[in-house]
C-alpha cells in the first residue's frame, strides 16, 4: 500500500511539473484579432506551446519594443507592415533567424539580412458605404482624386501614420507616385474631407460598414471581411496606382522565450499556416488556394514601391505630416 501512494504522489509530481513547465511565447502581433486567435490556437493545439498575445498596430509595436528594449517583455512580432519591421530592423529591435522554411518564401518577400519574412500581401483599397454614397449623390471612388470631391467633406475616415502601417503605407505611396511636395499638397486638400484619423488601420472599414462615413482607406483583405459581414459596400482602387503592405513577421531582440518563439516563426512558413490565413481573406505568399472575393496584387495597378526607402524615410514623413497635414486640423 505505501510502495503504490509513494508511486501516485510521484505521478501527481510529473504531471504537475509538465504542466507547470508547458512552454509559452509571448507575441505582438498586429494580425486582425479573429485571424489571430485563429492561428495562435492552431499552433498551440499542434506543437502544445501556447501563445500569450497582445494586439498592437504597426506604430505601436516599434514603439512598445523600443521603449522595452533594455527589458523586452515578448519574444516575437507576428504581421504588420513590412515597412514597420524594416524600421524595426533599423533601430535594432529584432534580430536575425534563417529559419529552414525561408525556402518556400520568394525572394522579393523576405529580408536578405534574416530580420524580417513576409507572410501575406495586400492592396490598399477604397471602401464605400453604397447607401452613404447614395445620399451623396456620387459613384465609389476610383482615383486618389475622387477624395477631395466637395461631397465627402467629413466623410472618410483614414488611420494616423504615426500608430498605422497602413496608413504610412498610404503617404508613402503618394510620395513614390507624384514625388514629396505634390503628394503633401494633396494630403492638406484630402485633409478637409477627413472625419477621423483612427489608431488601427482596419477601424476605417468598419466604420464605413456601419455607416458612420462614406469612404474609408484600407487593406483589401480586411475590406472583403466587411462584405462578408453582409454591409453594403464596395471595394475600389485607384487607377493611378496604389500601395501594398507585405505583412511581415521578426523576432524580438533579446526576447526570453527565443526557442518557442523560432518555432512558432518556423510554424507560421508552413502550408498550414498559409491555409489558415487565406480563410481569413488574405493572399498568403505561399501558394495556397483563395477563398471567394480575395484581391491578388496581380489584379491591381500596384505602383513600383520601394519598400526600404518608405522604412528609411518614415520618422521624417510622419513627423511632415504632423507638422503640415494633422497640426493644421
Amino acid at each position: 500500500m505505501r510502495r503504490t501512494a509513494i508511486l501516485v504522489l510521484a505521478l501527481v509530481l510529473m504531471l504537475s511539473a509538465g504542466v507547470s513547465a508547458q512552454q509559452k511565447v509571448t507575441a505582438y502581433t498586429t494580425l486582425f484579432e479573429p485571424t489571430a486567435r485563429l492561428v495562435f490556437e492552431e499552433f498551440e493545439k499542434e506543437t502544445g506551446i501556447k501563445v500569450e498575445w497582445v494586439r498592437l498596430s504597426g506604430g505601436e509595436a516599434v514603439a512598445r519594443m523600443d521603449a522595452e528594449r533594455r527589458n523586452p517583455q515578448a519574444s516575437i512580432w507576428v504581421g504588420g507592415v513590412g515597412l514597420d519591421h524594416m524600421t524595426a530592423k533599423d533601430k535594432g529591435l529584432t534580430e536575425q533567424y534563417f529559419s529552414p522554411n525561408l525556402v518556400n518564401i520568394p525572394a522579393q518577400f523576405k529580408d536578405p539580412d534574416g530580420y524580417w519574412v513576409g507572410m501575406y500581401v495586400g492592396a490598399l483599397g477604397f471602401i464605400s458605404n453604397n447607401e452613404r454614397l447614395a445620399e451623396l449623390g456620387i459613384e465609389p471612388p476610383t482615383s486618389w482624386y475622387d477624395l477631395l470631391k466637395p461631397e465627402l467633406k467629413g466623410e472618410i475616415q483614414v488611420a494616423n501614420p504615426g500608430t498605422s502601417g497602413t496608413a504610412y503605407n498610404f503617404v508613402a505611396t503618394l510620395v513614390q507616385l507624384w514625388g514629396e511636395d505634390e503628394a503633401f499638397e494633396y494630403l492638406k486638400e484630402f485633409h478637409k474631407n477627413v472625419q477621423q484619423y483612427t489608431r488601427s488601420g482596419n477601424a476605417p472599414n468598419q466604420a464605413v460598414g456601419l455607416g458612420e462615413v462614406a469612404v474609408g482607406i484600407g487593406y483589401a483583405h480586411d475590406q472583403v471581411t466587411v462584405v462578408q459581414q453582409g454591409y453594403p459596400v464596395t471595394i475600389t482602387f485607384a487607377k493611378e496606382g496604389t500601395g501594398y503592405e507585405v505583412a511581415s513577421m521578426s523576432l524580438i531582440k533579446g526576447g526570453k522565450e527565443m526557442e518557442a518563439a523560432k518555432i512558432l516563426y518556423d510554424w507560421m512558413l508552413t502550408e498550414r499556416a498559409a491555409e489558415l490565413l487565406a480563410s481569413t481573406n488574405v493572399v498568403p505568399i505561399i501558394d495556397v488556394p483563395l477563398v471567394e472575393g480575395a484581391v491578388p496584387i496581380s489584379q491591381v495597378n500596384v505602383i513600383d514601391q520601394d519598400d526600404v526607402w518608405a522604412a528609411s524615410q518614415k520618422d521624417r514623413l510622419v513627423e511632415k505630416w504632423n507638422e503640415e497635414v494633422f497640426r493644421g486640423r
